[in-house]
């Protein structure tokens, strides 16, 4: 690439900017395929399938985490149960290759700031307000920083993605305030883990195709990320957070393990076929999510809500498949 900027080439090599998946080096699964996006690639029905349950998994132990009496707690608990679930195979495991160490340095410090806004975000906001922010402005995050710091300007498609995604984002607190629902604080959180989550997202997409073993490397990224969260906060809670996992490990596990094959899936996926197409089928956990806070945690879901996080849906996936 001519006259591209040493972290321009790799934004772009790795899908994070238009255009860019057409040269990001991927591995081709076999069987039904089907088209998505402008693009012309095709995904293969087994990846698809892999990322919606991904989703599904990773609205899971959001809704775990928000479940919970205490939300530090809670999240250091799935974390931990995450990182005790990959120690359990990873010693069987080959270890990622040299090149992804940085990367996977960098995204356990990343993944502790994304753990700790989550918890934030969840001590007063609902699932339904908190989750479509976090996932459904990454995508806007994206473009932004592709616009500004890349100087690589989405499509007509992506600008209208950018606009429908504040919109529903706008939508969705005005549907909270009209509830008297909404928590600023909350939605600073959101907002601030939307950033985060592009950050992620790109590390583990290039980290995960240099490794050679992208659930080698999930796991490695859990385990570590584990180790240090409970490192830094089990020590400020100690008592509180030895009496909660005593009482609520089972919470822990299965949260663990929807944390765990969520990320895994993603990031297999990440090797077989275009980050940006896979970033866009995860946006249906906010589906997922809806679903979740409407049946299980009993949230009232407006129809003004409804339409909000549908908007906000529409948008993230223009903004991918442009």
């Amino acid at each position: 690439m001519v006259g591209a900027t040493p972290i321009q080439s790799r934004a772009q090599a790795y899908g994070f900017v238009q255009g860019a998946h057409r040269n990001a080096p991927l591995k081709r699964s076999v069987g039904t395929r089907s088209r998505c996006g402008n693009s012309g690639e095709i995904v293969s029905t087994a990846v698809m399938m892999a990322v919606l349950f991904g989703a599904f998994l990773h609205a899971s132990w959001n809704a775990l985490v928000r479940g919970a009496s205490d939300g530090t707690s809670s999240t250091i608990l799935v974390v931990t149960g995450a990182g005790l679930i990959a120690a359990c195979w990873l010693p069987f495991a080959p270890l990622p290759a040299a090149p992804s160490w940085p990367y996977l340095a960098i995204s356990v410090v990343v993944h502790i700031a994304y753990f700790v806004l989550v918890a934030a975000a969840y001590r007063k906001g609902q699932l339904s307000f908190v989750y479509p922010i976090m996932r459904g402005s990454a995508p806007a995050v994206s473009a932004a920083f592709a616009a500004l710091l890349l100087n690589e300007m989405p499509s007509a498609g992506g600008w209208l993605g950018v606009l429908l995604i504040c919109c529903g984002v706008i939508l969705l607190a005005t549907d909270s305030w009209r509830a008297k629902s909404f928590h600023a604080a909350s939605a600073i959180f959101a907002l601030a883990n939307a950033g985060v989550i592009v950050l992620y997202t790109l590390l583990d997409g290039v980290g995960a195709r240099l490794s050679g073993h992208p659930l080698s490397y999930t796991g490695w990224m859990i385990l570590l990320t584990a180790l240090a969260s409970t490192a830094i906060f089990g020590t400020r809670h100690r008592l509180n957070t030895a009496q909660y996992i005593r009482r609520y490990w089972l919470r822990g596990l299965m949260g663990g393990a929807c944390m765990l094959g969520s990320y895994g899936l993603a990031l297999w996926a990440m090797t077989r076929a275009p980050i940006a197409l896979v970033a866009a089928l995860r946006e249906t956990s906010v589906v997922f999510a809806l679903v979740i806070a409407a049946t299980l945690l009993r949230e009232r879901i407006t129809p003004m809500r409804y339409a909000s996080i549908f908007i906000v849906v529409v948008g993230a996936v223009a903004i991918k498949v442009s």
